[in-house]
């Protein structure tokens, strides 16, 4: 059985899926991007703003789960460039530092709304 997870906490989703579908111990999160929650407005600063706004929002999906960022399994990075990967995997790194989940990371010829990441992941509760 699966359920729909939704919280206001992150960007509501700006097509026809959800922010994460749970089941009896996984939560499979869409991918985030950059939008404000509380605004609605991209965040496109520095990269690394950017970044920062989506792993919050995933965070926030996680936890509107029932899960935490050291139960990620797995995650996918779209970058609209390779030149931001440094960056990006900076302050990933800082999110996830008490687990290191399977990843990979690709560039794309365009994302969502014109944004430079968007980032997906799949948490298991044991």
């Amino acid at each position: 059985m699966s359920s729909i997870v939704f919280t206001h906490h992150a960007p509501e989703p700006i097509g026809p899926y959800s922010q994460a579908i749970k089941t009896d111990n996984a939560l499979y999160c869409s991918g985030q991007i950059a939008l404000d929650p509380k605004s609605g407005k991209l965040i496109m600063g520095s990269i690394e703003e950017e970044t920062r706004q989506v792993l919050d929002n995933l965070k926030a999906v996680l936890h509107a789960g029932g899960m935490e960022m050291e139960q990620v399994v797995k995650c996918s990075i779209f970058l609209s460039d390779m030149k931001h990967f440094p960056i990006v995997n900076e302050v990933y790194a800082a999110y996830f530092d008490k687990s290191q989940p399977a990843r990979e990371t690709v560039a794309v010829a365009g994302l969502p709304l014109g944004v430079n990441v968007e980032i997906s992941a799949v948490a298991i509760k044991d």
